[in-house]
């Protein structure tokens, strides 16, 4: 069923050529063949603004942000405008690569799900505010629940990209490693595919990749022309994946993740796109937060230079 799931979703992206358009994949890669971008769980413990994440992201070097949707909100409470923060978004140089949110679009309960679609529409257009054409679209809601239809799912997700087209905003199919459903590629791969839609597009992530026993394999059965961003991250051989969690997530290049055959597989599939850092480690939060957002750019571009450099 992978295999299928994997050629049905190369061969139903129309957009595939997109990504080896100006790139036909001939000769060597170059050393940086992705962006990077900064997903502010990393500095999350710091409790900053979103103008001061904005902020830190540009002094620290990175090219784009990933904020989180609770923290967008809680600017605007306290009176933000975000055509302001658009406006410093600009004036530094950054992309708004996408967002964080946990709205439950996904459960099987209708009354709940259209409640939901309602404030996933809000949060796209949030996202169209700042700039951003992208958000997450992860397993909240049914990650809790063994046995979800996986193609009811799909038939969500499709509803969900449908109201992304409106705001201009696409939802990214995310999986979560601990996740009953949703918790695999190849449940992503499934659902992505079944959905049918042209915009349909996964959000994977290396941590949640090794914690789902997904293993790193699946990834050449996928098209990566079709994918915007991958959370990159790491995570050391103790605790076991049995028990592992999110707070245990290092710097990329510290723990024992094979991202450079990670990086050179997603590159070979047509991946373009943003490496998203995203870590939880609280040990990070203690420290000043531009020192943690500048190890994180400096460790990931390592890890890519390192991957491309032979």
């Amino acid at each position: 069923m992978l295999a299928s799931t994997g050629a049905c979703l190369a061969a139903s992206a129309a957009v595939a050529s997109r990504g080896l358009a100006a790139d036909d994949g001939a000769g060597d890669p170059p050393s940086e063949p992705f962006g990077y971008c900064l997903n502010t769980a990393t500095v999350m413990g710091h409790k900053l603004s979103l103008v001061e994440e904005i902020e830190l992201a540009a002094k620290a070097g990175w090219q784009a942000i990933e904020p989180w949707i609770r923290n967008i909100q809680r600017y605007l409470n306290d009176g933000g405008v975000l055509s302001d923060a658009r406006k410093r978004i600009d004036d530094l140089g950054l992309q708004v690569v996408g967002a964080i949110g946990f709205t439950p679009w996904a459960v099987d309960d209708d009354a709940e799900r259209a409640k939901a679609l309602d404030q996933f529409k809000r949060e796209m257009d949030l996202i169209a505010e700042l700039g951003g054409t992208l958000i997450a679209a992860p397993p909240a809601g049914i990650h809790r629940t063994p046995g979800v239809d996986l193609f009811a799912v799909a038939r969500r997700y499709r509803a969900l990209l449908d109201l992304g087209r409106q705001a201009g905003v696409t939802p990214q199919l995310e999986i979560w490693g601990a996740a009953q459903t949703l918790g695999t590629v190849g449940e992503a791969a499934l659902v992505a595919c079944q959905a049918d839609h042209p915009d349909a597009c996964l959000l994977l992530d290396a941590y949640h990749m090794y914690k789902g026993n997904s293993g790193f394999e699946c990834l050449r059965l996928l098209n990566g022309a079709q994918m915007h961003a991958f959370h990159i991250n790491d995570y050391p051989a103790d605790p076991p994946r049995e028990t592992i969690s999110d707070a245990d997530r290092v710097y990329p290049g510290d723990g024992v993740c094979p991202l450079g055959a990670v990086l050179r597989t997603l590159y070979a599939t047509g991946f373009r796109g943003m490496l998203s850092l995203e870590v939880f480690n609280r040990g990070y939060w203690e420290q000043d937060p531009l020192a943690v957002a500048t190890t994180g750019l400096e460790k990931t571009r390592a890890v890519v230079r390192a991957a491309f450099s032979s």
